[in-house]
């Protein structure tokens, strides 16, 4: 990669790239939750849980921390010296690793959206105390039983590669910790509303790839 453009084009054309396309993860993110609260006329899609629990723990790491990732992007574009407070990685900061990782960033997002569409109208963030209606077992979901988490591991490893940091980092395994508390959680809820059906999906289905 560095035979086509330098070190310096691409981590310039990366410092844009990734404020713009956290600005429009968040974006999608809120216009898709204020639709489906419209289209089901439901005071809420999202349930961390009861305060202090777990799951709730988990979606607030989350939260915390997808919003410090989009404004460190965003500083990043004003202030370019933020990035020796980052504490880079060196030997992975490379053209060919930053190119990699903006890949693997895209591919994770597309992936989740693609998710997002499957899931329809039964699309809900956290555990649905009185769902879910069925269990999805088809599509994407015969290869892993939680397709939506791996394709956010993916986007994940996608930021570290492309911002390669000790702060991504910690990122990438606080959110890989978060993700796999919540799919215990959700496992076991599942395992309550479909114990039979359930148990049978665990044993054919691997749970990440």
């Amino acid at each position: 990669m560095e035979l086509f453009y330098s070190h310096q084009q691409v981590v310039d054309f990366t410092r844009v790239y990734l404020a713009v396309f956290y600005s429009f993860v968040a974006l999608f993110y809120t216009v898709r939750i204020i639709r489906k609260q419209q289209k089901l006329q439901s005071k809420s899609v999202i349930f961390p849980g009861k305060r202090f629990c777990n799951t709730w723990w988990n979606h607030m790491t989350f939260r915390v921390f997808r919003a410090a990732i989009w404004l460190v992007c965003l500083i990043r574009l004003a202030f370019i010296d933020v990035d020796n407070y980052l504490g880079t990685i060196s030997f992975l900061n490379t053209a060919s690793v930053i190119v990699l990782g903006n890949v693997l960033l895209t591919l994770g997002f597309l992936s989740t959206v693609f998710i997002h569409l499957l899931l329809g109208k039964h699309w809900r963030t956290g555990i649905d105390p009185s769902g879910p209606a069925y269990l999805q077992t088809t599509g994407v979901y015969s290869y892993s039983r939680h397709p939506m988490f791996v394709s956010i591991m993916l986007s994940q490893l996608g930021f570290f590669l492309a911002l390669p940091s000790l702060f991504s980092l910690a990122c990438l395994v606080i959110g890989v910790i978060a993700l796999q508390r919540q799919s215990i959680a959700e496992e076991k809820h599942l395992l309550n509303i479909f114990p039979a059906n359930y148990a049978t999906y665990q044993a054919q289905v691997s749970k990440w790839l």
